[in-house]
C-alpha cells in the first residue's frame, strides 16, 4: 500500500467499471514532464513505501533538471517481465532451485512464484536448417526440439508449476511482436485484497535488448539483464538514474516508395550522431499522428542500435486503432483512453513537454535505404548501394569502427551481445562511432573480381563472384511485425514471378515471420505461393538469421566461397548485421526492407544499382527493372484492408499457451518440485544455496584471499561472461565431452545458460582476456598463486576452493561495461570471488555483483593497483564488515594486501542493496522473506 504522501490516490470511473488510480495532476511539476517521465512518476507515487521509493525521490522526479547529466536515482517497479528462452531459461533454473531450498528449509516450494506477471516466449531457438521447401517449417522445428529437449521440458514444467508464469511454446512467434499484438496492455489492471482494481500504466523489463519495441504501444519497457529480471520478478524494485528525455519532432509525411525500414535507418543514423545513449528518446510533434503503430514499433525496437534506454510514442488515436485490430477487448481499449486522457498522458501535437534536446526529422526527406555492410547506423540509399560495395570490396570500408578509441563503446558492446540479444549497458558517456559516410562523388574504384564456377546438386552450373548475395533472409522482430512492409514484399513477389523473374540459385531465402498472423494473412491474401516460387517458404517463427541462426549455405555454394575466398553478402530485414554474427561465410550484412530482401534475391548480387539496373528478362526477353514490379501504396493499402482482420488476432492468439504436439508430448510431471536430470547437459541444479540456513547468519570479514585475476581500465561483461561457441580445447569443451557430448552438438554458451557447470568454466575465458599475472598472455588464463602454476582460470578456482582460500579481482575503471549479462555475476560468484576491487564500476554490473552477493570496493580516489604497487601476488584482508548486520552498511572497509593498506569505499549504494548482500544475494534475502514473513 502507498503511503500516497502526495494524495494523489483517486478513483476512476470507466463505463460503470471503478478503478483506484494516483492521479499525476495533484503534484505540481507533472505537466511539464516528458510522457516517458510521467509514466515513471506514477509508477513511484503507487509504490512509495518510504523506504525503497521515498517521498524524496517522488519530489527529485517532479523537479527534473533536462538539462543534467547526473540525476538522483529511483526505484522503478515494472508491472510485469518478459523473457525469451536463451535468458530466459536460467532465471526458471533459479526458481526451480529456490523452490527446493525451501523445501529442504522446512517451507512450501508453492510459496515461490513469480510475484509479477512473468512471460516467456521460446523464439531463439530454430535455425534456418531447411529451406526453399513446402516441407521446411515442419523439419526446422522437429530439429529443434530434438536439439532442445532438455531446456523445453524445464520451461514446459515451469509453465504448468508456476503462478503468474506463462510460456509461448516455440514456433509461435518472436517475444516483441507476440509483446506487441498480443500481451502488451497499455493500461494494467491489478486486483488488490480489499477487492478494489488498480490502473496503472503498462510496464516491462526483458531480458532481450530489443524489448523496447513495446514502446510503439505507449509502454515503457527496456532490455535488462537477468539478475535484474529475477529481481523484478520477485517484487523487488530497479534502481535507476532519472533518465536524459530527448524530444524527437516528427513533421511531414513519407514520400511513396518509402517504408518502415527507411524511416528507421535514417533515425537510427540521426541519433547516432546526436547522441543517446543511455537517454530516453521520445517522439512528438504532428508528424506522430502520421506514423501507423507498426512503423513506431519498428522504431522502438531499433533503440539499442542507436544507444538509448527506449524510443517511445505518447499514446493516441494510432494506439487505439491497434488495440482493435489486434483483438484487445473493448473494456482495455476505453480504459486506455480514459487513463491517458486523465493522466496527461495522451498525445497533444500542440504541447511541447520539457525535454533535455530536441531533434527534428522531417519524413518527406526520408529515402529507400539499406544499412551496412557491418553496422545498423551505416545507411546507405539504395541508389547509390552498388558503389558503396564497389567500395567495400576495393578495401575502403565504409563501416570500419574507429579501433584508436580506447573506450567501450556501443559498437562492441552491441556486436558481442551475440548470440542471444543481451541487453547493453555501457557507460553512458562512452564514445559512439559516426555514421559512416558514403563517398558519392568520385568515380567508382576498381575492385576485385573472381568468378567462381559452382557446380550445383541438379548438375547445373553457376558462377558466383565477389558482391554475391548468398542468404536474402525476411526475419526478425524488426519489420515482420509490420503488414505494409510484409504484404509489400509479398506483392512485390507476385508481381516478380508474374514477369518470369526467379531467385538466383546460389542465394539461400527464408521467411521467418513474428508471428502466425502474418502466414494468416498471406494465405488470406493469395500470396503465399509466389513467395514459396520465389524460395521464400516458412522456415520457422523465429529470431533465426538476425541472432545467427540462419543455417547452412549449400553445400557447393559454402565450399566455393572458402576455396575462392569470396566476400559474399547477406541481405536481411533483421536489426543487427555485424559481421560473423549472421553467417561465418558472409563478411557484408546489409540490413533491408523486405521487399528490397526479395529484390536482392533476384538480382542476386549487391553490385546491382536498384534504382537503374535490370533484376532480370522476363519471358519475352525484356528487362524488369524494381520500379516495374514494386507495388503502390493503394495496392498494399487494398490488400491489407481486405486480408488482415481482428479475428486473425483473436484466433490465432486464443490458444497461445498451448504448443504443437511436440511440445505437449514433452515428458514432464506434475510435481511442485522439478526432476533434475542427473545426465543433463542442459539444466543443472545450481549451488546457490548450498549450506544456506533460515536464520540470516552473521556477516563475515574476508581473510587470507588471494588474487584470482588481475585486470586493467574497461574490462567489460564480455570478457566475463561465456558467449557464442565452445572451444573444444577449454574447460567447457572439456567437461562436455566427459559427458559424452562431441564437439558438434556442443552448441552454444548461449544454449546451456542453464548449466553452471558449463558457464563457470567459460566464465574469464575470453580469448582476448589479458589477466596481468600472466602478462603477454590473452585468455582466461591466471597463475595458482601458491605454487606459481599457470592454469585456466577455472583450474585455478578448482585449487583455491581445495584449499578453501577466497578469491578477489582487481581491476581498473569502468568494469563491466558491455552487454549485461547474469552469468558475469553469476560466475564470479561460482569461481569463489567473494570481493571485486576496481577503479569504478560500470552500475548494472556493480548491482548484479551485490545481488550475487560479491562485495564490489573501490580504490580510494586516485589510487590506482599501479599506485599503490600492488602485484597481485599478495594476501588480501578485508575487515571492517563484521558487525554490519543491520542499519547502515559501512561506508568504506580497511583492505591489507601483504604491506600495503589502504581504505576502500564500499559501493553498495541502497538499502536494497544492503540487504541482500547481507543475506548472499537476492535469491537468499527473497527465500528467507517468505520462509519468515
Amino acid at each position: 500500500m502507498s503511503e500516497n504522501s502526495f494524495g494523489a490516490r483517486a478513483r476512476l470511473n470507466v463505463d460503470g467499471d471503478e478503478y483506484e488510480v494516483y492521479r499525476l495532476d495533484r503534484i505540481g511539476g507533472a505537466q511539464r514532464l516528458p510522457y516517458s517521465l510521467k509514466v515513471l512518476l506514477e509508477n513511484l507515487l503507487r509504490n512509495e513505501d518510504g523506504h525503497l521509493v521515498t517521498r524524496e525521490q517522488i519530489e527529485a522526479l517532479t523537479g527534473w533538471d533536462p538539462k543534467s547529466t547526473r540525476n538522483p536515482e529511483i526505484q522503478f517497479s515494472p508491472a510485469r517481465v518478459l523473457m525469451q528462452d536463451f535468458t530466459g531459461v536460467p532465471c526458471v533454473v533459479d526458481l526451480v532451485a529456490m523452490r527446493d531450498a525451501m523445501t529442504e528449509l522446512g517451507g512450501d516450494p508453492n510459496k515461490i512464484n513469480p510475484l509479477i506477471p512473468t512471460e516467456l516466449v521460446i523464439d531463439h531457438s530454430v535455425i534456418a536448417d531447411s529451406f526453399a521447401s513446402d516441407d521446411s517449417f515442419r523439419i526446422n522445428a522437429d530439429l529443434e526440439f530434438d536439439r532442445n529437449q532438455e531446456r523445453y521440458e524445464l520451461l514446459r514444467w515451469g509453465q504448468t508449476a508456476f503462478d503468474d508464469f506463462l510460456v509461448v511454446p516455440p514456433d509461435t512467434g518472436i517475444c516483441h511482436q507476440v509483446n506487441l499484438e498480443y500481451l502488451g496492455r497499455g493500461v494494467f489492471t491489478r486486483d488488490k485484497a480489499d477487492g478494489i482494481t488498480v490502473a496503472y500504466p503498462d510496464s516491462l523489463v526483458g531480458t532481450d535488448s530489443h524489448t523496447p519495441m513495446i514502446n510503439g504501444l505507449g509502454v515503457v519497457g527496456w532490455g535488462v539483464g537477468g539478475i535484474e529480471a529475477e529481481a523484478a520478478m520477485l517484487g523487488q524494485p530497479m534502481s535507476m538514474l532519472i533518465p536524459q528525455v530527448v524530444g524527437l519532432k516528427l513533421t511531414g509525411e513519407l514520400p511513396a516508395g518509402t517504408t518502415a525500414t527507411d524511416v528507421v535507418l535514417t533515425v537510427a543514423e540521426l541519433l547516432r550522431k546526436t547522441g543517446v545513449v543511455g537517454k530516453f528518446v521520445e517522439f512528438y510533434g504532428p508528424g506522430v499522428a502520421k506514423i501507423p503503430l507498426a512503423n513506431r514499433a519498428t522504431l522502438g525496437n531499433m533503440s539499442p542500435e542507436y544507444g538509448s534506454t527506449i524510443s517511445i510514442f505518447p499514446i493516441d488515436d494510432v494506439t487505439l486503432d491497434y488495440m482493435r485490430l489486434t483483438g484487445r477487448p473493448e473494456w482495455r481499449i476505453k480504459l486506455v483512453e480514459a487513463y491517458a486522457k486523465l493522466q496527461g498522458m495522451w498525445h497533444d501535437p500542440d504541447h511541447q513537454p520539457d525535454f533535455s534536446q530536441t531533434v527534428e526529422l522531417d519524413l518527406s526527406t526520408i529515402r529507400p535505404s539499406i544499412a551496412g555492410p557491418k553496422r545498423p547506423q551505416d545507411r546507405i540509399p539504395i541508389s547509390h548501394a552498388k558503389r558503396a560495395v564497389k567500395q567495400v570490396l576495393a578495401g575502403k570500408d565504409t563501416a570500419e569502427v574507429i579501433d584508436e578509441v580506447q573506450q567501450v563503446g556501443l559498437d562492441e558492446a552491441s556486436f558481442e551481445s551475440f548470440p542471444a540479444s543481451d541487453p547493453v549497458a555501457i557507460v553512458q558517456d562512452h564514445g559512439v562511432a559516426p555514421s559512416a559516410e558514403i563517398d558519392i562523388d568520385s568515380p567508382a574504384p576498381d575492385y576485385p573480381q573472381k568468378p567462381t564456377t559452382v557446380t550445383m546438386p541438379d548438375g547445373n552450373e553457376i558462377q558466383i563472384d565477389h558482391g554475391h548475395v548468398v542468404i536474402a533472409a525476411i526475419t526478425s522482430c524488426t519489420n515482420t511485425s509490420n503488414p505494409s512492409v510484409m504484404i509489400g514484399a509479398a506483392l512485390l513477389a507476385k508481381k516478380a514471378v508474374e514477369r518470369g523473374l526467379a531467385s538466383k540459385p546460389w542465394v539461400k531465402t527464408t521467411l521467418a515471420p513474428g508471428s502466425r498472423v502474418v502466414t494468416d494473412y498471406y494465405e488470406r491474401s493469395g500470396l503465399t505461393p509466389y513467395l514459396d516460387q520465389l524460395g521464400f517458404n516458412l522456415v520457422g517463427y523465429g529470431c533465426t538469421t538476425c541472432i545467427g541462426n540462419s543455417g547452412p549455405l549449400l553445400g557447393p555454394i559454402a565450399d566455393a566461397i572458402d576455396e575462392a575466398d569470396l566476400n559474399v553478402a547477406a541481405v536481411l530485414s533483421g536489426n543487427r548485421n555485424f559481421e560473423g554474427r549472421i553467417h561465418p561465410q558472409s563478411r557484408m550484412n546489409f540490413l533491408a526492407s523486405p521487399p528490397l530482401v526479395i529484390a536482392y534475391a533476384l538480382a542476386g548480387s549487391m553490385l546491382v544499382d536498384l534504382t537503374a539496373d535490370p533484376l532480370g528478362t522476363d519471358t519475352d526477353g525484356k528487362p524488369v527493372y524494381l520500379a516495374d514490379i514494386w507495388p503502390t501504396e493503394q495496392e498494399i493499402e487494398s490488400v491489407i484492408s481486405a486480408s488482415v482482420e481482428s479475428s486473425m488476432f483473436t484466433e490465432g492468439y486464443s490458444d497461445v499457451y498451448a504448443g504443437d504436439d511436440n511440445w505437449k508430448s514433452l515428458d514432464v510431471s506434475g510435481s511442485e518440485v522439478f526432476e533434475w536430470k542427473a545426465d543433463s547437459t542442459y539444466v543443472r541444479r545450481p549451488p546457490y544455496f548450498h549450506g544456506m540456513t533460515r536464520d540470516l547468519e552473521p556477516v563475515q570479514d574476508i581473510a587470507g584471499a588471494r588474487v584470482l585475476a588481475k585486470l586493467g581500465d574497461s574490462v567489460t561483461t564480455d570478457h566475463i561472461s561465456p558467449a557464442g561457441a565452445i572451444r573444444r580445447n577449454g574447460p567447457a569443451g572439456a567437461y562436455l565431452q566427459e559427458h559424452g557430448i562431441g564437439p558438434k552438438d556442443f552448441n552454444s554458451y548461449g544454449s546451456r545458460r542453464g548449466n553452471h557447470e558449463v558457464m563457470i568454466r567459460g566464465t574469464f575465458a575470453n580469448i582476448r582476456l589479458r589477466n596481468e599475472l600472466v602478462p603477454g598472455v590473452e585468455g582466461g588464463v591466471t597463475r595458482y598463486l601458491p605454487t606459481g602454476e599457470q592454469l585456466s582460470i577455472f583450474e585455478a578456482a578448482e585449487k583455491y576452493a581445495e584449499d578453501d582460500t577466497p578469491l578477489v579481482v582487481l581491476a581498473g575503471a569502468e568494469y563491466g561495461s558491455g552487454s549485461s549479462r547474469d552469468w558475469a555475476a553469476k560466475g564470479t560468484l561460482l569461481l569463489g570471488v567473494k570481493a571485486v576491487i576496481a577503479q569504478s564500476f560500470e552500475r548494472i554490473h556493480r548491482s548484479n555483483l551485490i545481488g550475487m552477493g560479491v562485495l564490489p570496493l573501490e580504490f580510494p580516489v586516485g589510487e590506482t593497483v599501479q599506485s599503490l604497487g600492488l602485484t597481485g601476488e599478495e594476501e588480501f584482508s578485508i575487515t571492517g564488515i563484521v558487525g554490519a548486520d543491520s542499519g547502515d552498511f559501512p561506508d568504506s572497509v580497511t583492505v591489507t594486501a601483504g604491506d600495503t593498506e589502504f581504505t576502500a569505499k564500499v559501493r553498495i549504494d541502497t538499502p536494497a542493496e544492503a540487504s541482500y548482500y547481507r543475506h548472499g544475494g537476492i535469491l537468499q534475502y527473497v527465500l528467507r522473506q517468505l520462509l519468515n514473513p
